[in-house]
């Protein structure tokens, strides 16, 4: 396959079976180790803190959120994207010490989508505020939604797109979803998004999608074949937080909450070399 050409895998509506085949093919996906939470921060290295799926449980782990050069939350930290929930998250960021706090939405930030219906107590309240959408309630952080954003010489960019419908941001697997994937710039050194990909981090192993992997196939192809950047952090499927790799990236899932809304799981870091001349004064 040409490097800058992902195809849609005729599969890919059937991703245990397309996993399956992948990993005949020879695709990789093994654990990888993570920094301890106490690592020193270096001066030649960018500290990157990761959470995800906070689910307005955000105040109840401040305390247990490292220090760090950048903050990254992938999105789920509302039940219903209702403004109280934003507003809560937006003031309980304010309360974090990272210099640069960089947020996507989740299936869960209902009324964040532009275009998307919003039921019209939420429109009322937002007209109030002289606003259209929730996430321009978030006055504390970098709302990344199909957008790059570069820190420290390194390119980050955030997307929010997922295949679960009945919620924001879904698009169908398969081209809809490719259709995203193909804005994410070729020299992204970080990358967030909302669902994992295919194999990595996407077991889901509740209710309806019991014994089902939830990641995205085109997701996964664009990261390996086009992408490759060197750390793609993501949530969404909560019981499966932790980190694995494929000898070229490292796949964070970054789930706080498990599927109870508990909060048993810690933020996971990871550090990158600055880019030469560059420093973070």
């Amino acid at each position: 396959m040409d490097g800058d050409l992902v195809e849609v895998d005729p599969l890919f509506n059937r991703p245990v079976d397309l996993w399956r085949k992948y990993v005949r093919e020879g695709r990789v996906c093994r654990s990888a180790r993570t920094l301890r939470l106490n690592t020193p921060i270096f001066p030649d290295k960018v500290r990157f803190v990761c959470i995800s799926d906070t689910h307005e449980q955000l105040g109840k782990i401040i305390h247990r959120i490292p220090d760090g050069d950048i903050l990254i939350h992938a999105g789920d930290f509302t039940d219903h994207g209702d403004l109280g929930e934003v507003a809560k998250f937006n003031s309980e960021l304010a309360k974090l010490p990272h210099k640069h706090k960089l947020v996507v939405a989740g299936n869960h930030e209902i009324g964040f989508e532009v275009g998307e219906k919003i039921e019209s107590k939420r429109s009322i309240g937002l007209k109030m505020l002289g606003m259209s959408y929730g996430f321009e309630l978030l006055s504390n952080c970098t709302y990344l939604c199909d957008k790059e954003v570069k820190i420290y010489g390194l390119k980050i960019y955030g997307a929010p797109w997922h295949p679960m419908p009945g919620y924001s941001f879904f698009r169908s697997r398969g081209q809809q979803l490719l259709n995203k994937w193909n804005q994410i710039p070729r020299d992204t050194d970080v990358l967030i998004t909302h669902t994992p990909p295919l194999g990595h981090g996407d077991y889901a192993n509740w209710r309806i999608y019991d014994g089902m992997l939830s990641g995205c196939a085109e997701l996964l192809n664009t990261v390996e074949k086009r992408v490759k950047p060197q750390y793609h952090v993501f949530g969404h499927i909560h019981d499966q937080h932790g980190a694995t790799t494929n000898g070229e990236t490292t796949f964070i899932n970054a789930s706080i909450c498990d599927h109870l809304h508990r909060c048993p799981y810690d933020p996971i870091i990871f550090d990158v070399p600055l880019p030469d001349g560059v420093t973070k004064d």
